[in-house]
């Protein structure tokens, strides 16, 4: 089962600090990342985001899962730009996964002009440590998980979407 975290800051600056202990808390084996990324939003609503060059341990699946995850939540501007079938199949997959249009809109939400979010998705969390090395930087978290059987099947679905 994996976790997708989402955690809002006001200050940018706090943002950065806890995308760095998150980076910590990997390396100390608390959290085993199949993606992260810290999201900024400018003054003028653009969206900047940031993610470290590897994450070590995250097969190509997963990120993959990790990367169309990703997109859906905050790169793709109107779903009812995206056409096709198997895009179609993939957003139903999403949403009965646990990331449904609630949580992207309470996602989305969060972001606001000079606000900034790290985005986490972990196969592993140890939460009482995770939360207590995040609770000095304070937020709005968020979080839904994929079970095992989501992610197979949303794999499979995004192996069948790209040949």
């Amino acid at each position: 089962m994996s976790e997708l975290i989402v955690i809002g800051y006001n200050d940018p600056k706090v943002a950065e600090d806890a995308y760095a202990t998150v980076q910590d808390l990997q390396k100390d084996y608390v959290v085993n990342l199949n993606g992260l990324a810290i999201v900024s939003v400018d003054a003028d609503g653009k969206q900047h985001v940031d993610t470290p060059s590897k994450i070590v341990g995250v097969s190509a699946a997963s990120g993959a899962l990790w990367g169309t995850v990703f997109g859906l939540l905050f790169l793709v501007p109107g779903l009812g730009l995206l056409a096709g079938a198997a895009m179609g199949g993939l957003l139903g997959k999403l949403g009965k996964s646990g990331i449904d249009d609630q949580f992207r809109n309470q996602v989305q939400e969060l972001l606001k002009p000079g606000s900034s979010a790290v985005v986490i998705m972990a196969s592993k969390i140890t939460e009482d440590k995770f939360a207590d090395a995040m609770q000095p930087y304070g937020g709005t978290l968020l979080k839904t998980s994929l079970n095992d059987e989501d992610e197979k099947e949303l794999a499979e679905h995004l192996a069948g979407a790209q040949s």
